[in-house]
């Protein structure tokens, strides 16, 4: 990460890669986990959640507008992941073995 000569060596920005991963990687780790709301409390959670797709637009959610920038979206998701079996029909035919060998005795 080079310096941006605005920060004058100061703050977040300021720091090298490294010392910022490292930071990041810290946060929220000083609040114990029963004081972190959501994790005691999954409908507040999804409230939250519902609560901040609401705050965007219909105008500026891009996927809502643009069916092709999501179905785009959604191609690379797959492809990133492996594409789920696609990439290796042994393990996609491993897993059907498994599957089906426990539904067998249904």
């Amino acid at each position: 990460m080079t310096k941006d000569s605005n920060t004058r060596g100061r703050g977040f920005a300021s720091m090298d890669e490294g010392k910022q991963r490292d930071i990041a990687s810290k946060g929220g780790s000083s609040v114990p986990n029963e004081k972190r709301s959501f994790s005691q409390d999954s409908g507040l959670a999804a409230a939250a959640g519902r609560k901040g797709g609401r705050n965007v637009p219909d105008e500026k959610r891009s996927f809502s507008q643009n069916r092709s920038l999501a179905a785009e979206a959604g191609r690379k998701g797959g492809q990133a992941s492996g594409g789920n079996f696609a990439n290796d029909p042994a393990r996609a035919a491993a897993a059907g073995r498994k599957g089906g060998a426990s539904h067998a005795h249904r």
